[in-house]
């Protein structure tokens, strides 16, 4: 099994190099691709004021973020949440430079390159010379787009994970299923190797016989 973490953010402003932080952090885990239900999701103290053209992007205000905690009080339930595991994220040096930004100022370990799977990198290279933002590419694969009014880190995590699939042709990721009372995971993508008995039902002669009778008055019917 492999376990993912689809993530976003939303900032007070384009760059981290001109005093701006995150005011927003959602990360969605997945297994497969399919959702687990674990979900981390803050609203972040920017210790600065929020500037205009970043409320009307994602409507947070200086006020409200004045009373959310600060990046380093939720940072270790953060990198907890994202240990060990793939990270998706679209335009990855936006949101990875933001973060390991802040990671540096606490003095802790910076999230690795090697760890990012950027969507906009696979796009642009799919489909050269086009628009590749994360409407474009929910408009191109057909997702709903109609909850999206402004951004949010929450939201464009469950859209992402849905541009992602479309964009590694898994149509439908692998379907597992499981019982409450069995831990075992089957995969159907290897059902051929799941060893199972059946048992083989013979008909009675009464049944054959009643089976050849209703054949023949349904090829009367016809003919």
């Amino acid at each position: 099994m492999s376990r993912e973490i689809v993530l976003d953010t939303e900032t007070t402003g384009l760059s981290y190099n001109d005093g701006h932080r995150i005011v927003e952090i959602a990360c969605i885990e997945t297994n497969d691709l399919v959702p687990t239900k674990q979900v981390f999701h803050k609203l972040i103290n920017p210790e600065r004021n929020v500037p205009e053209e970043a409320f009307k992007i994602h409507g947070f205000t200086t006020e409200l973020l004045k009373t959310k905690e600060t990046f380093s009080k939720i940072s270790d339930d953060f990198i907890d949440f994202i240990k060990d595991k793939k990270i998706i994220i679209h335009n990855a040096p936006f949101d990875l430079g933001f973060l390991n930004y802040e990671l540096r100022l606490l003095k802790k370990n910076e999230i690795r390159k090697d760890r990012i799977i950027d969507t906009l990198e696979i796009a642009r290279n799919k489909f050269p010379g086009t628009s590749n933002s994360l409407d474009a590419l929910c408009k191109r694969f057909s997702i709903d787009l109609s909850k999206r009014t402004k951004h949010n880190a929450l939201l464009d995590c469950t859209l992402l994970r849905e541009v992602y699939i479309n964009l590694i042709d898994v149509k439908e990721p692998r379907l597992i299923f499981s019982n409450e009372n069995d831990s075992t995971n089957i995969d159907i993508h290897n059902i051929k190797n799941f060893k199972y008995s059946k048992k083989i039902v013979k008909a009675s002669e009464t049944e054959v016989k009643n089976h050849k009778i209703f054949i023949n008055k349904e090829i009367k019917k016809i003919y």
